[in-house]
């Protein structure tokens, strides 16, 4: 039996909404699970292919044996190929993408006895935080949060006239090394305009006024801070909004910026920040991507052999 999944990239807080806001963008990794006699097999190809283990380490790999180790399964012998086309460490999701993927794809090698809402939790207990796996699973903008044990999440409406525009330079950051920059407090007073611009942006998002949206993407909670390990990115954002986008944030903990606009705005945005990621040294290329509305989907099933649950 093979099953392969297709997982869109993410892109989290957009702006205020620091671990709670997460969107889906049209831009895929896709992952392959077969079924062999016996062992363990790696084929990873695309985008950052070099920088991910072809061993136990694979988060692909940790989120499958994850799925088995809570079913009580013991693994069968996996082939596990996974092709990326989403960037490794610039901010748009590759590490929910391969936990998503690799727990949907186990589930669905194992009948499908795990729930979307399950999932989740097995989600957020590996990445320790919701706001790309919640998008990467649903689909759409999702907020989302921790209330006590359980995950909940609202799925948000999006604007059919948003467009995002991608800015990526070419300059990794982990999100490891992105949050050790982070204070521990923050004034009262920065915590009050971020409970502001995150409720403002909520409600324009779910109401589908993409200007106010635009303009409440404005944090003093995270970006400030960040902006010290990525050099031009004040400059590339100002470029943006200057360029027609209605407002630009730092994608997850970056290094790219997300600008959105509205449809039939979006071409000159990406040259202009381009250009001012250039006078700061950093070359970038960009991106035009429409939201994503399903989440990870399961596009291919060979049932040729069956996976019997084998308890420990």
């Amino acid at each position: 039996m093979a099953v392969k999944v297709r997982v869109p990239a993410t892109t989290a807080n957009l702006g205020p909404g620091f671990d709670s806001l997460g969107m889906a963008l049209q831009l895929y990794n896709e992952i392959e699970l077969e079924i062999m006699d016996q062992g363990l097999q790696f084929e990873v190809t695309g985008a950052g292919a070099e920088m991910i283990p072809a061993t136990s380490e694979n988060v692909i790999y940790k989120a499958v044996q994850y799925v088995f180790d809570q079913l009580g399964r013991r693994r069968p012998g996996l082939k596990l190929r996974a092709h990326n086309a989403v960037p490794v460490t610039r901010g748009l999701g590759s590490s929910a993408t391969a936990i998503v993927g690799g727990l949907a794809a186990a589930n669905e090698l194992c009948g499908r006895p795990l729930s979307a809402d399950d999932l989740l939790e097995l989600a957020v207990a590996m990445e320790g935080h919701p706001d790309n796996v919640a998008a990467a699973l649903f689909g759409g903008i999702v907020v989302s949060g921790k209330t006590g044990e359980k995950t909940r999440y609202v799925k948000l409406p999006v604007p059919q006239d948003l467009v995002c525009v991608v800015v990526v330079p070419e300059v990794p950051l982990a999100t490891k090394d992105s949050r050790k920059v982070l204070p521990t407090s923050v004034p009262f007073s920065d915590a009050v305009h971020n409970v502001n611009r995150v409720g403002l942006l909520v409600g324009a998002l779910a109401t589908g006024d993409l200007e106010t949206a635009g303009a409440a993407m404005d944090d003093v909670l995270h970006e400030p801070y960040r902006m010290s390990l990525i050099p031009g990115m004040g400059a590339a954002a100002d470029a943006g909004r200057k360029a027609g986008a209605l407002g630009v944030a730092l994608s997850g903990s970056g290094p790219s910026l997300i600008a959105f606009c509205r449809a039939g705005d979006e071409e000159p945005v990406g040259p202009a920040m381009i250009q001012a990621w250039a006078g700061a040294g950093l070359a970038a290329h960009s991106m035009v991507l429409r939201p994503d509305l399903r989440g990870v989907q399961v596009i291919d099933i060979d049932a040729s052999a069956s996976l019997q649950p084998l308890t420990r």
